[in-house]
C-alpha cells in the first residue's frame, strides 16, 4: 500500500492535481471534510459525537477524526493506497496517522507540497471566484488571508515529514499535465 499526502494552498491546483492522481493510481481519496459529512450522515456513532461538538461550534478533536480514518481504511482492504487531502494539519495529527497507519502495517509514502506564487494564486482564486460561486473566492484579502494561515499551518507538518525525508516540493505552476508528470515521477520513484 502506498500512501501520500498532497499539499496546496488554496488555488494550487491540488483538486484538479487529486482528481489525477486518483484516476492513474486507482488510490482512494481521503478529505477529512468528506468523512465527516459522510459518518455524520450515516448517524454513525462517531459522526454523532462530531456532530456534537461541531453544533457547539468546536473543532472535532483529533481521536475522533483518527477514528473516522481508521473506519475509511478498514473498509477499503483492496486499494493500493490513500490520498491524503486536507489532514493532517497538526503535528499532533501527523503523529497520531502515523501511529494508525504503523498499525496497519503501513506509512505514508511522500507528503508532495505544490509550490504556487502567492500573486498566482490570487489571480487563479480571483477567476475562480467569477464562476465557482465561492464568497470567499472573489475577495482578495480574504485570498491573502487564507494563504498565510494555510502556510501557518502546514509549515510545521511540512517540517515533521521532512525528518524522516518524505517531503518534495513540486512547482505547481505550468499546465496541468506537467505539474501532474512531476507528481507521477515522484510517487514512482519512492514506490
Amino acid at each position: 500500500m502506498f500512501n501520500v499526502i498532497l499539499f496546496g494552498p488554496p488555488g494550487s491546483g491540488k483538486g484538479t492535481q487529486s482528481e489525477k492522481l486518483i484516476a492513474h493510481y486507482g488510490v482512494k481519496h481521503l478529505s477529512t471534510g468528506d468523512l465527516l459529512r459522510s459518518e455524520i450522515a450515516q448517524g454513525t456513532p462517531l459522526g454523532l459525537e462530531a456532530k456534537s461538538v461541531m453544533d457547539k461550534g468546536q473543532l472535532v478533536p483529533d481521536e475522533v477524526v483518527i477514528g473516522m480514518i481508521s473506519s475509511a481504511l478498514e473498509r477499503n482492504p483492496t486499494v493500493p493506497g490513500f490520498l491524503f487531502d486536507g489532514f493532517p494539519r497538526t503535528v499532533a495529527q501527523a503523529e497520531a496517522l502515523d501511529k494508525l497507519l504503523a498499525l496497519k502495517h503501513t506509512e505514508i509514502g511522500v507528503v508532495l507540497a505544490l509550490d504556487v506564487s502567492e500573486e498566482e494564486l490570487v489571480g487563479r482564486l480571483l477567476n475562480r471566484g467569477k464562476t465557482s460561486g465561492r464568497s470567499d473566492d472573489t475577495n482578495e484579502e480574504i485570498i491573502r488571508a487564507r494563504i498565510i494561515e494555510y502556510k501557518n499551518k502546514t509549515t510545521t507538518v511540512a517540517q515533521y515529514y521532512a525528518q524522516f525525508n518524505k517531503v518534495v516540493h513540486i512547482a505547481g505552476e505550468g499546465s496541468v499535465d506537467e505539474i501532474f508528470e512531476s507528481l507521477r515521477i515522484e510517487i514512482d520513484g519512492r514506490k
